[in-house]
């Protein structure tokens, strides 16, 4: 085995990754990575380009726990067992807040019944405030509560892999596709 390296001596507040613009840098990774952002003044701005997406105007099944921003054409709340969300087709979903190193989401149970809708649906949407981009992971792991939650986690893109004959494969083991909206006034 090679010897061990010690660990850097890293301050705790830094000097961490910096941006300019957090948010331009948000949505060029996001991009990067398969996602899409669009920043809008309000829900309603944000309900009108959700409406030109594609996979949600053919989605028959559809999901939003977003008020004002698209429609459920089945009642979540109503559902007791996840497994019956296997056929959802867009899901518009609530996230707290975005990092501009790495076009993450981080996203809580609090803001849904199943956690599932996360990670099921062909096609996703996240909500967040555009105000709440943050540089980096430092300063998202300053903001969030480990342990508060029994689950969390972040989000970075739609689901992909490029181990099968080295290929990158969206929506391999999830939603084929996240768009972002960060909402001004939300």
């Amino acid at each position: 085995m090679p010897e061990s390296s010690p660990l850097p001596d890293l301050p705790p507040t830094g000097p961490w990754q910096t941006f300019d613009d957090p948010f331009a840098r948000f949505c060029e990774v996001l991009g990067t990575v398969g996602g899409n952002c669009q920043r809008v003044a309000t829900i309603a701005e944000a309900n009108n380009l959700l409406s030109e997406i594609e996979p949600y105007q053919k989605g028959s099944v559809r999901i939003s726990v977003v008020d004002g921003l698209g429609d459920s054409t089945i009642d979540v709340d109503a559902v007791d067992d996840p497994h019956d969300l296997e056929n959802v087709d867009y899901a518009v979903l609530r996230g707290h807040f975005g990092v501009a190193e790495n076009g993450a989401i981080w996203v809580t149970d609090d803001t849904l019944k199943h956690r599932v809708l996360y990670f099921i649906p062909q096609h996703i949407a996240l909500v967040i405030p555009a105000s709440q981009i943050v540089n980096n992971m430092h300063e998202a792991y300053d903001r969030i509560e480990v342990g508060k939650h029994a689950f969390a986690g972040f989000i970075s893109g739609p689901s992909k892999t490029a181990d099968i004959e080295q290929s990158l494969v969206i929506g391999a083991h999830g939603a084929r596709s996240l768009t972002v909206f960060a909402v001004e006034e939300l």
